[in-house]
């Protein structure tokens, strides 16, 4: 397919966007850091954790949010009844404040792989923050550093420190900054919901969290406990445990059928846990997405949730990657999984690297007892395979020291493309000035570029082999 690029009369520098690139820096108004950071002063990480102060290094805050609560709420389900119109409120909220973190803090304003009107980022926004899982603004910061850094020092949960770290170790214990890497943020600066949010967080939190969840169940059915213990503190765990499966199960379990060079994989089970989160291998080569599933039976939730929000009027400019830029990255990753195994298979010494024989030594060596056989040029040593011959001993001794080529391909029995392969594997030697073999050394030279594998290695498909003739030969005097 020829490509949609310029190749005349295009400008690489354009001057009216010099210099025009916005601060990564939050406003005055907005600080990037907690106004009591001192970037003189060392980080506690920048510490040894000994016994003296390991206090020092954990996060309490987070510790408190996604640690004590989750326990306290476990241990009061024991004295509280479980309703079934809180069971349902439970489930309900729970995928409402999943869409928030899915659809909202990771596509929406992470990835900026759709846009959304104010009703809806307001309705995620407060909806994410159900969740307790940070503001918009910390999330989509660090998310996008995990983008940027996958698997490298500057991850802020990289896979390669610990499957138990990328799921929740590293909120448990204190990060430095410094260590993260750096991701520009001003669109989210701008944002007047994300910055509200930020501004407002723990309010948001203790609203949508525990607050809202109790009222309803208490106004509605009468259920305040239960509406705080289950639609709030044991939803908030679950909920918190599914996205942080992102950040561990989805670097660690599945397939990679884009590409492997870093830890994300594709795998229903995450899907399943995540709303539609777990074909990471897609999502992380294809960010601006706004689907993680590609496949009609594919489970992503969040995806039909912003088509259906697009079919309200409330979603717009759903972003999607070429299908064929996709396709493209599937098929070097498979080329890449068939060279892997490719390597690993014997397909015979290239001819290039075999040793020349005179057709009086191949026929003399014969005599003497060796079983030499000559296809196309290509001298094989089958002397260990006489007595396994499909055909029998007789067929294949009437071959040795010969031209074999026409009773191979033909003359007595076309033989399958294995019995090719197998072949490869006898090789011994070429004879000098054999047509065959200087017909197959130009047509290699002419199309080797085409025909090597990752590892440099000629391709052999089925039915090239170099003692295979396209057209049956006339019988032989072999034969």
């Amino acid at each position: 397919m020829p490509s949609h690029q310029p190749t005349a009369g295009h400008e690489a520098i354009k001057p009216e966007y010099l210099s025009s690139q916005p601060s990564p820096m939050a406003s005055k108004l907005e600080p990037n850091r907690n106004k009591n950071y001192d970037p003189k002063k060392p980080h506690i990480t920048d510490t040894p954790l000994t016994r003296y102060n390991w206090y020092k290094h954990v996060n309490w805050l987070n510790v408190t949010l996604i640690v004590l609560v989750p326990v306290y709420g476990m241990i009061g389900a024991f004295w509280t009844p479980l309703y079934w119109q809180t069971a349902v409120f439970s489930i309900l909220y729970y995928f409402a404040t999943g869409l928030g973190i899915t659809a909202g803090y990771h596509r929406l304003w992470a990835h900026t792989s759709y846009s959304a009107t104010w009703p809806l980022r307001v309705f995620l926004a407060a909806v994410g923050g159900g969740a307790v899982e940070g503001s918009v603004r910390w999330w989509a910061r660090d998310h996008r550093a995990h983008h940027r850094y996958t698997d490298t020092e500057k991850d802020p949960y990289s896979v390669r420190k610990g499957l138990l770290y990328s799921h929740f170790g590293w909120m448990l214990m204190k990060q430095n900054p410094k260590r993260i890497g750096r991701t520009d943020i001003s669109d989210l600066n701008e944002d007047p919901v994300v910055v509200w949010q930020h501004r407002h967080y723990l309010k948001v939190v203790l609203f949508m969290g525990l607050i809202l969840p109790t009222l309803v169940s208490g106004l509605v059915w009468g259920d305040y406990l239960g509406g705080f213990v289950y639609a709030g503190i044991l939803r908030i765990f679950f909920i918190q445990q599914a996205t942080f499966c992102v950040n561990s199960l989805a670097h660690w379990l599945g397939d990679q059928p884009f590409d492997d060079r870093n830890s994300p994989r594709d795998h229903i089970l995450t899907a399943l846990v995540t709303l539609g989160e777990g074909y990471h291998n897609f999502h992380h080569e294809f960010p601006s997405d706004y689907r993680n599933a590609i496949e009609w039976h594919q489970y992503d939730p969040t995806k039909w949730f912003i088509w259906t929000m697009k079919q309200l009027g409330l979603a717009y400019d759903l972003k999607t990657f070429k299908q064929n830029e996709i396709e493209k990255g599937r098929v070097q990753q498979a080329q890449k999984k068939l060279d892997q195994k490719r390597a690993k298979l014997d397909w015979g010494v290239p001819l290039d690297q075999l040793p020349v024989l005179e057709w009086d030594e191949y026929v003399d060596q014969c005599k003497n007892g060796r079983g030499l056989i000559a296809v196309a040029g290509v001298v094989h040593d089958v002397t260990e395979f006489i007595s396994q011959h499909p055909g029998g001993k007789a067929m294949i001794k009437s071959g040795i020291g010969k031209d074999a080529t026409s009773m191979f391909n033909g003359g007595v029995y076309m033989h399958s493309n294995g019995a090719h392969n197998l072949l490869s594997t006898m090789r011994v030697g070429v004879i000098r000035g054999g047509a065959e073999v200087e017909i197959w050394k130009r047509s290699y030279a002419a199309q080797s570029e085409y025909l090597k594998d990752g590892s440099g290695h000629k391709i052999v498909k089925a039915g090239e082999q170099v003692t295979r003739i396209a057209e049956p030969v006339a019988t032989s005097a072999a034969a």
